[in-house]
């Protein structure tokens, strides 16, 4: 049941947001802060530069030095988990215990079985638990899904993928560390967003092979990496996720019987973000300058596909609903153990040099 205030008015949702580096400054607090019924209430940080900036762009919200100070004085209704992947699970657990509903950035857990686990205890206390896979709302990967249920490909037999870009030195950050239990590399970072991707649109995974390689000096983790996919649908997916490709690759290529879908280009919300852009400025949210268009070809005809705007503002506004009303949150946690379970298979695979099953 929606709370209402003694004017009768819904209740704005308080949110704490734990962590402000790129995930929380870019990604978390301003769609937070836009999204009507959500208020952008805590941000944890204990970097002074970072508090500095939560003051300047969130004035009404207050900054908490540590997690203790976020949840002793606040009646908070959402805790968002934006911090280091071997924190997830713990800042998660705690959120859950508080009876709070929690949105963990990806990946979840480091393992499927952490993720299922903090999914039984969420499910246990009845907290709703989402998992922020934003690519779910990317204009190209919105587009594809309408062309795939409108049949006008056929029937698929191949997916290929890919997230890459020129990164040729070393930054030093977190993400490129080889320490397992920080889940460094690219396979973890970019990859658990293509395999969700694949998995929503093809269905679940039966068997798995995988290519990592670091390539640049300074970095432990996998900078460049393929994954090959069986779907139980018969569907094979192709995965590419790089640091270091000078030339990137289309970002979508879809063949089926009765024709192909080709893309390129990256999502332009993340640039935007980082811009300093928030939806609802006044200017078309979710859209590229020139607009983007994508292929669809049958033989000798080619048919231009305008990309559809991105909406990475629509996760939020899900989660709202689902915390007023008691519904299902945007994305599963059951959904995000599959994916780990696929990137799992992929690392080993990669180690190992055989094909993985999986289920």
């Amino acid at each position: 049941m929606t709370e209402t205030t003694s004017a009768g008015e819904a209740r704005v949702l308080r949110v704490g947001l734990i962590g402000y580096g790129l995930a929380g400054a870019v990604f978390h607090a301003p769609i937070i802060a836009r999204t009507p019924g959500l208020e952008l209430a805590v941000v944890v940080t204990s970097r002074a530069e970072a508090a500095a900036e939560v003051a300047r762009r969130y004035p009404d919200a207050r900054v908490a030095p540590t997690v203790d100070d976020l949840f002793a004085p606040d009646d908070l209704d959402v805790v968002v988990v934006a911090t280091t992947n071997d924190s997830h699970v713990p800042l998660a657990r705690r959120a859950i215990e508080a009876g709070t509903a929690v949105v963990v950035d990806k990946p979840l857990a480091p393992s499927a079985r952490d993720a299922r686990d903090l999914a039984a205890l969420a499910a246990e206390r009845r907290v709703p638990l989402t998992v922020f896979q934003n690519r779910r709302w990317d204009g190209d990967f919105l587009t594809l899904r309408d062309l795939l249920r409108s049949g006008v490909l056929g029937e698929v037999h191949r997916f290929e993928s890919r997230f890459e870009f020129w990164r040729p030195e070393a930054t030093g950050n977190w993400r490129e560390s080889g320490d397992p239990a920080a889940l460094g590399g690219v396979l973890y970072d970019l990859g658990a967003h293509l395999v969700d991707q694949a998995v929503e649109l093809f269905g679940p995974v039966v068997e798995v092979r995988a290519e990592t390689d670091v390539r640049r000096t300074g970095t432990s983790a996998e900078d460049d990496a393929f994954v090959a996919l069986r779907h139980r649908s018969g569907v094979r997916s192709h995965l590419w996720m790089s640091a270091v490709a000078a030339d990137q690759g289309h970002r979508f290529r879809v063949l089926g019987s009765a024709g192909a879908y080709t893309s390129d280009g990256l999502d332009p919300q993340e640039a935007a973000l980082v811009a300093g852009r928030v939806p609802g400025d006044g200017r078309p949210w979710g859209t590229a300058e020139p607009p983007r268009s994508g292929r669809l070809t049958r033989g000798e005809t080619v048919e231009e596909v305008p990309v559809r705007a991105g909406d990475y503002p629509a996760f939020y506004a899900a989660v709202e609903r689902a915390v007023r009303t008691g519904g299902e949150m945007p994305v599963g946690a059951g959904a995000a153990a599959d994916v780990l379970d696929i990137l799992a298979a992929a690392r080993a695979s990669a180690v190992t040099g055989t094909v993985q099953t999986i289920g």
